[in-house]
């Protein structure tokens, strides 16, 4: 009886590791010079032009533009009441609201003691998720009272990505997927067998590898692929179920269904 329940164990996960998750296509939007950097949860774009930050929303053109921090790193806007701008070169965050309006200054380079940051997300409160490049960790950095509030162990493989929602917090380095939660506690840990970047929409992670995408569910450790056309991949956004690839010249928009 014992070998007959693994057997039908093993077939049940096999089955479910060979499931797709299907990519309708919904439309094809042709980009003008244009390059897209993100997706809020209401959907609206974000874009850089000439290292200028901007979007188009009910509210109109709204543009930020910092020339003396260099070159735009990266964005988050999960929060876009909070949207999160990081300039690597200067070692510097800025935190934005919803006119893209200038809330706080972050520089690492003036804090106690002195934080070497790489990589930044979205964190819950007055908080955002920075990885220490000198110590090799991960810190819940809470940018008011300029100290963080939580820490993780060193990592022990190169970090390639971080995501974030207002629970949890997603590191991909080259040997590892990391989930920690917002009290800076591992809560799983996962191989990496070749990914590079990472989204997530709702506690669920859209991972890329090769010119492919794939999907691993929370409370899952299967990951499975995305079922999409053969489309070159320079970048991918989800959000609320819509996933969005970006190709420099244009933007395909797909609804993801699991089968």
């Amino acid at each position: 009886m014992k070998y007959l329940l693994y057997i039908v164990f093993l077939s049940g996960a096999l089955l479910q590791a060979q499931e797709a998750v299907q990519a309708i296509f919904v439309k094809t939007v042709k980009l003008k010079g244009e390059t897209i950097i993100a997706f809020d949860n209401f959907r609206a774009p974000y874009f850089k032009k000439d290292n200028v930050f901007y979007t188009n929303n009910v509210s109109g053109n709204l543009t930020y533009n910092n020339l003396q921090l260099g070159e735009l790193s990266s964005v988050d806007t999960f929060n876009p009441l909070k949207i999160n701008l990081f300039y690597k070169d200067f070692n510097t965050a800025v935190i934005l609201d919803n006119r893209l309006a200038e809330i706080y200054k972050i520089d690492f380079n003036t804090t106690t003691p002195y934080l070497n940051v790489s990589f930044i997300s979205t964190g819950h409160d007055n908080t955002i998720w920075i990885f220490n490049q000198d110590l090799q960790r991960l810190e819940l950095f809470d940018y008011k009272t300029r100290s963080s509030r939580a820490q993780t162990v060193p990592i022990q493989s190169k970090v390639l990505d971080l995501k974030s929602d207002f629970n949890y917090c997603w590191l991909l380095t080259e040997k590892y997927i990391y989930t920690y939660n917002y009290f800076g506690r591992l809560i799983r840990k996962i191989g990496n067998s070749g990914y590079t970047c990472i989204g997530q929409n709702n506690e669920n992670l859209i991972l890329k590898k090769d010119n492919s995408l794939f999907y691993l569910q929370r409370n899952s450790d299967i990951i499975n692929k995305i079922e999409t056309p053969n489309l070159l991949i320079n970048g991918f956004f989800v959000t609320n179920e819509t996933l969005y690839i970006y190709n420099d010249e244009t933007l395909q928009q797909f609804q993801l269904k699991i089968k």
